[in-house]
């Protein structure tokens, strides 16, 4: 065969549609939708697995460690994962409007998924928490904000409130078809790896990120699908730290705005995971959360937002306790352009300023 043939045939055999429809259309048999459900989608999903050898290199061991990097989603994190569901659900029941409490990705996925479903979005913020890269992202998706005297439990109290009394549809992660959404992370993880991690490291915050990835682990473990259950590791941030702590925080305080939550919503089934899975909860210093933060920058090119470097920061806290030839995934919630201001203020690059505009000046700071 002639190799313009050969090329030919390459072309005219590949599939006419090998596009990512979205994760809705990709694990349908696996989520509450039926045919009259209308799929609002930003073709959300497929984020990658990136082994990430510089933290497996500290650990030692023979481990492998991976990052499943959410931050790549259509908004910037995670949330679009729940999101496409909550919205398709709120436009398959007639819904005009939405609502959400958020420290900032929430807000960021319900304005932009409403949006493309053709619904009002509204948004309850703590006034002055919330990541500039977020509040903008709201802001251009069009929806109307109300920063509050209050942080995000008082903003979430009310929106609660809210959807109980008015027609608007709450979309925070007490929304059930969030979690649906969410639970494919693990599917993707299991397809990737051939199998579920040994553990599963994860940022907590209102901890329904948690209870999905269990939920997914566990439905495709007993659709064979796996041959086993990972270990849960939850981490959360030392001055805003719960589950930690095993009490509500009146006051939470951290770099990583985006786990300031002081009253998880789905403790009960955060708690519920870690039991079943005979995992653990931890919490991380901001001085740890910022290490790992750069670590994934300056050794592995990942931009991550401060409260995704916290599953990095708890394994490598708790190095010694992993298992030998262990497979790890941590999860990177959201996109490091989330939050500019933490990046700009916390980086260990050379910034040179003031340099006369000729070659010798420039040569000359570059050390040649």
């Amino acid at each position: 065969m002639s190799f313009s043939k050969k090329l030919k045939q390459f072309f005219t055999s590949k599939p006419k549609n090998n596009n990512w429809d979205g994760l809705i259309e990709a694990y349908k048999p696996w989520l509450p939708v039926t045919k009259k459900t209308p799929i609002i989608t930003l073709k959300e999903g497929a984020t990658p697995l990136i082994e990430i050898k510089s933290i497996a290199n500290r650990i030692g061991k023979g481990v492998k460690v991976y990052a499943k990097y959410d931050g790549l989603n259509p908004t910037g994190s995670f949330k679009d994962r729940g999101m496409t569901m909550a919205i398709s659900k709120a436009k398959e029941d007639g819904c005009e409007a939405v609502i959400c409490a958020s420290t900032g990705n929430t807000s960021a996925s319900a304005a932009a998924y409403a949006k493309r479903g053709g619904m009002r979005a509204f948004v309850v913020i703590p006034d002055g928490y919330v990541a500039q890269g977020k509040l903008a992202q709201a802001l251009v998706y069009g929806a109307e904000i109300l920063a509050i005297k209050g942080n995000f439990d008082k903003a979430l109290d009310i929106v609660r409130e809210l959807s109980n009394k008015y027609p608007i549809t709450l979309v925070n992660s007490v929304n059930p078809y969030r979690l649906q959404g969410q639970k494919t992370a693990a599917f993707e993880i299991i397809e990737n790896l051939g199998n579920a991690p040994d553990w599963l490291c994860i940022p907590m915050g209102n901890a329904g990120n948690i209870t999905a990835y269990w939920m997914g682990f566990e439905e495709y473990f007993y659709a064979n699908k796996s041959k086993q259950l990972p270990r849960m590791m939850g981490f959360q941030a030392s001055g805003s730290a719960p589950l930690v702590e095993g009490k509500s925080i009146s006051n939470p305080e951290t770099i990583a705005t985006a786990i300031r939550i002081g009253n998880p919503v789905n403790k009960e089934k955060a708690l519920l995971a870690r039991e079943s899975s005979k995992g653990k909860f931890s919490s991380v210093t901001d001085l740890e959360i910022i290490n790992a933060y750069k670590i994934l920058g300056k050794e592995e090119g990942i931009f991550c937002e401060p409260a995704s470097a916290a599953s990095v920061a708890g394994l490598l806290k708790l190095k010694n306790d992993v298992p030998k030839n262990s497979t790890i995934v941590c999860v990177l919630t959201g996109n490091g352009l989330k939050d500019p201001d933490c990046a700009i203020n916390n980086n260990d690059s050379i910034f040179h300023t003031d340099v006369e505009p000729d070659m010798n000046s420039i040569i000359k700071k570059m050390g040649f």
